[in-house]
């Protein structure tokens, strides 16, 4: 018997590693059914989930559900399990429709929907954000830092170097130096789920250093774009050139 168990995973993702270690045993024919508490812990996904199922069918795998009327191993048993597949999706959109509702009755009152605000903020009680003096000084450094050496890597070099950390008193690194670069909650654009509003007393940044920061994201992102097109190009000519040369010394 296997124990397959993803800790504070989603149904929805079916790339979460137990599950996939599941599909793997299954294909080295290593048990003939699959017990699961419930339908919608197992898969939400409608598509996913008859996917699933044909392929553990295909392997003479069944699946059993220990709350559920669901045992595939039988016709009736899998003409439930499509019912059940039907109505576990429509649950789990009808979850995901309640909680972006609830996300956007907190952005239209300005308030933070998550545990953890942005560095350069603090969350108050009432959900709202008040900046973080030592922190957005922080935030006015990275944008003057990228600027000045125009490379995320180098900056989040910089800021190791000097014992600065992430919110999360992590290392800095270039994904999440980018990070902050492109945070427009910085001038002061609230947008969560959905919803945007210009929110003077969210501004950390005047628009000018945001502006010239973004500017030089772009302008070295299509630099780095061109430089990619031209190695393909010289790489498909190189291959065309050694062909040829190829065609030219069987013709001899």
């Amino acid at each position: 018997m296997f124990v397959f168990s993803d800790e504070a995973e989603s149904g929805r993702n079916t790339e979460r590693p137990e599950f996939q270690s599941m599909l793997d045993r299954a294909r080295d024919r290593l048990f003939d059914v699959v017990v699961f508490w419930k339908l919608d812990r197992f898969c939400r996904s409608l598509v996913d989930l008859v996917k699933t199922e044909e392929e553990l069918d295909e392997l003479d795998v069944g699946l059993h559900s220990v709350t559920e009327f669901l045992d595939t191993t039988n016709p009736v048993g899998r003409f439930n399990f499509r019912n059940l597949a039907s109505a576990a999706e429509l649950e789990s959109d009808l979850t995901s429709q309640r909680v972006k509702l609830g996300m956007y009755g907190l952005a239209r009152e300005r308030k933070w929907p998550n545990k953890q605000p942005p560095l350069g903020y603090e969350k108050v009680d009432d959900g709202t954000l008040r900046i973080d003096t030592a922190e957005a000084k922080l935030v006015h450094e990275i944008f003057e830092m990228y600027i000045q050496e125009r490379s995320m890597p180098q900056v989040a070099f910089l800021l190791n170097e000097q014992g600065k950390s992430t919110k999360q008193s992590d290392a800095w690194c270039r994904q999440s130096v980018g990070k902050v670069l492109r945070n427009e909650l910085y001038i002061g654009h609230y947008q969560i789920a959905g919803f945007e509003a210009d929110v003077e007393e969210y501004r950390i940044l005047p628009d000018d250093l945001f502006d010239k920061a973004t500017a030089t994201r772009h302008r070295f992102k299509h630099a780095q774009t061109q430089m990619d097109k031209s190695r393909k190009g010289s790489k498909a000519k190189r291959i065309i050139d050694e062909y040829r040369a190829y065609q030219n010394g069987d013709s001899r």
